[in-house]
C-alpha cells in the first residue's frame, strides 16, 4: 500500500524506513516531525499494522507498506521495493532501525546519503554513521540522528473519527471516561505480567482491555474476573481508536509493549510493569505522570533486550512475585 501514490517522484525528498514493531513506529514520530521541519513531509516505509500510526500525520506525505515476515518476505520482495523507491529518487534516507534488511533496500535504492546508528548490523551500508547513546530515552536517541538533542515529541494525529469511533464504542457499553485501561499482552513471553486479572479483581469501576488480535486469550482472563465491569476491544478496533480510548482513561496499566507507547502519545497516567527488560534500556513511558512496578532486588535482570520467550533460569520471579496489590498501591499513588 501506498498513500497519495499519485504525488509523483520525489526527487530530493526524504525517506524514513522503520519497519520495527510498532511502539518503535510511535517513538520515531519525534524524528519525523523534525525532518518534515527541516527537509519538508517525509515519506516513510513501514510494516502493514503500523500505517495507521503514521498516514494520518501532517509530517508524513507518503508510506509505503513492506509486509517483511509475510507477503514481502524474501529478497526479490526488498529489491522491487528498493526499485520503487529509487524510482522517487531520494536525496537522504534515515535508518532508526539497525537491520541488514532496511539498510541494504536504501543502498539499493541509491539514495546517496543513508544515516543510520554505529555499531548497526548494516551500517558499512550508511554513508553516515551517529552513537546511539544508552542512557538515552529511546525517542530521545532517535533524535540524535537528526543531529538534535531531546526530548521529542512522541505523538499521534488521532483524527475525529477516530474519537467518535471511541466515544461510540464506550457509550454502546455504558462507559464513561475515567475508567481504567489495561493491557496484558505483549509478543515477548515474559513481558507478560501474570497479575493483571487479580488486579481487576481488586479495583472497582469499569476496565477496558486494549491490545492486538494476539492478546484476546490474555484478554478474556480479564473479562472472566469481573464479567459486568471489564469490556475487551483487543483485537476488534483500529488502533488509533485504541489511542483514542486511551485520551479518555483515568490510567493505563500495561506491560513493557506497545501501548505503552500510546499512552505517552496520549500523555495517558502510566503504571508500566517491567519483567526482564528494565526501563534503562529507554522505552519506559513518557507520560506526564507515570509510574514503574519492578523487582529490583534480582540479580537476573534484565536478562534480554527484548524478554525472552521464556525465562532463561525457569522461574520468572521479575514477574511472578510482582502482587496485584502492589500495583494497585502503585495506581492510587500516582492517581490518587
Amino acid at each position: 500500500m501506498t498513500r497519495n501514490p499519485g504525488e509523483g517522484v520525489a526527487a530530493g525528498g526524504t525517506l524514513v524506513v522503520q519497519t520495527a514493531f510498532l511502539g518503535d513506529v510511535v517513538l520515531t514520530t519525534g524524528l519525523i516531525e523534525v525532518l518534515a521541519e527541516r527537509f519538508g513531509p517525509v515519506d516513510i516505509v513501514v510494516t502493514p499494522g503500523a500505517i495507521p500510526l503514521v498516514d494520518s500525520l501532517p509530517s508524513v506525505r507518503s508510506v509505503f507498506s513492506y509486509d517483511k515476515h509475510h507477503r514481502d518476505r524474501g529478497v526479490a520482495a526488498g529489491w522491487r521495493l528498493a526499485q520503487h523507491l529509487a524510482a522517487r529518487r531520494y536525496a537522504r534516507a534515515y535508518l532508526p532501525h539497525r537491520s541488514l534488511r532496511s539498510a541494504a533496500i536504501v543502498w539499493a535504492a541509491r539514495v546517496p546519503e543513508r544515516t543510520g546508528f554505529a555499531g548497526a548490523v548494516g551500517q558499512w551500508l550508511y554513508t553516515r554513521r551517529v552513537e546511539r547513546r544508552a542512557e538515552l530515552h529511546e525517542a530521545d536517541r532517535l533524535l540524535a540522528l537528526a543531529d538534535l538533542g531531546g526530548p521529542a515529541r512522541i505523538h499521534l494525529e488521532i483524527t475525529e473519527d477516530d474519537r467518535a469511533q471511541a466515544y461510540a464504542w464506550l457509550a454502546s457499553r455504558g462507559i464513561g471516561d475515567g475508567f481504567v485501561a489495561m493491557a496484558p499482552g505483549s509478543i515477548w513471553g515474559t513481558k507478560r505480567w501474570g497479575g493483571f486479572a487479580d488486579l481487576v479483581r481488586l479495583l472497582p469501576g469499569h476496565v477496558v482491555v486494549i491490545g492486538g488480535p494476539d492478546d484476546r486469550e490474555a484478554a478474556g482472563a480479564l473479562v472472566d474476573a469481573a464479567p459486568e465491569r471489564v469490556f475487551d476491544a483487543s483485537g476488534t478496533i483500529p488502533i488509533r481508536v485504541s489511542a483514542a480510548l486511551l485520551e479518555r482513561a483515568r490510567v493505563l496499566v500495561t506491560n513493557d509493549s506497545a501501548p505503552l507507547h500510546l499512552a505517552s502519545a496520549t500523555d495517558t497516567p502510566t503504571v508500566a510493569v517491567f519483567g526482564p527488560t528494565v526501563p534503562g534500556f529507554g522505552f519506559g513511558p513518557r507520560a506526564g505522570r507515570a509510574a514503574i512496578v519492578e523487582r529490583t532486588d534480582l540479580t537476573c535482570r534484565p536478562c534480554s533486550p527484548h524478554g525472552p520467550a521464556r525465562c532463561p533460569l525457569g522461574h520468572h520471579r521479575c514477574m511472578r512475585e510482582i502482587p496485584a496489590t502492589a500495583v494497585k498501591d502503585t495506581i492510587q499513588a500516582l492517581i490518587g
